[in-house]
């Protein structure tokens, strides 16, 4: 967890920020979020970074958060990226040495913009906890994306607080957790399954059907994107993966390339011109 406070400049006494970020840390590190239990390398390597641009009011700090979260390769001392994704709407109030608090029956709290702080970060956590889950068994992060869906129902509302809601935006935290719980994109768990579980941790026993089983989860993909275009999951999904997949299909046959290149310029927009120069 990194707070970057750059561009607020002298106005604030920096040790402020370096508090809020000793709260964040405690706040993610010490609550409980699942009940299963992990061992300490079973941990998910992730990263949050808060980037301040601006005091909207004293103790009101707008600015963006980057989330990113790797999975590990099995075998392998490899991350793959499960999440790497730019929240540009992040609005909290923060008072020094006031704790950082959620209660999951009451996401608004008492104050709505110091609420939005701890909503945003529970949700973050558990869209990674439910990326996390589904790649290593079919569904299997449902439970954390409905309690995702749960604080956007529930995030707390005022005039400079957005993300949480359907106008604010085509990419944003409502979409984002409205695609992972429609049952109507339900082709998104099978990929994320396959791409990971029968994909990527297959890579070491036999890159050959790994690359096949990833074909097919990025295939979901396309079928899905075809009948529902411009959905935010498609680009999010993406988002980090580029060369990772260019990686491991250089090592692929003609076929392969030439598939995953026809797919991947269609899913993953920002990147085809990439795609075209290295899979050639």
């Amino acid at each position: 967890m990194t707070v970057v406070s750059a561009q607020i400049g002298n106005t604030v006494d920096k040790r402020v920020f370096q508090n809020l970020q000793t709260s964040l840390v405690a706040f993610l590190n010490k609550r409980k979020w699942t009940n299963d239990v992990f061992e300490t390398n079973e941990k998910i390597e992730c990263s949050f970074l808060i980037n301040l641009q601006s005091i909207v009011e004293p103790n009101v700090y707008k600015g963006t958060l980057t989330v990113q979260a790797g999975r590990p390769v099995y075998n392998a001392s490899y991350l793959s990226p499960l999440i790497n994704f730019i929240d540009n709407e992040v609005t909290f109030r923060f008072v020094e040495f006031q704790p950082i608090e959620f209660n999951e029956n009451r996401i608004s709290g008492n104050e709505p913009l110091a609420a939005n702080l701890s909503a945003l970060m529970a949700y973050y956590v558990n869209i990674i906890l439910g990326l996390d889950y589904d790649s290593y068994s079919p569904r299997g992060g449902d439970p954390f994306f409905q309690k995702a869906n749960l604080i956007v129902s529930a995030a707390p509302e005022g005039r400079s607080i957005a993300g949480w809601k359907p106008f604010d935006g085509q990419r944003n935290r409502y979409w984002l957790a409205e695609n992972l719980q429609n049952a109507r994109y339900a082709l998104v768990h099978d990929a994320i399954y396959t791409y990971y579980r029968q994909g990527m941790d297959k890579l070491i026993e036999n890159d050959a059907i790994a690359r096949e089983q990833m074909l097919n989860g990025i295939s979901m993909l396309n079928t899905l994107n075809v009948e529902t275009p411009n959905l935010m999951i498609m680009p999010f999904f993406f988002q980090g993966k580029s060369d990772e997949i260019i990686n491991i299909y250089k090592k692929g046959t003609a076929q392969e390339k030439s598939r995953i290149l026809d797919l991947c310029s269609r899913l993953d927009i920002a990147n085809a011109s990439k795609y075209r120069q290295e899979l050639k």
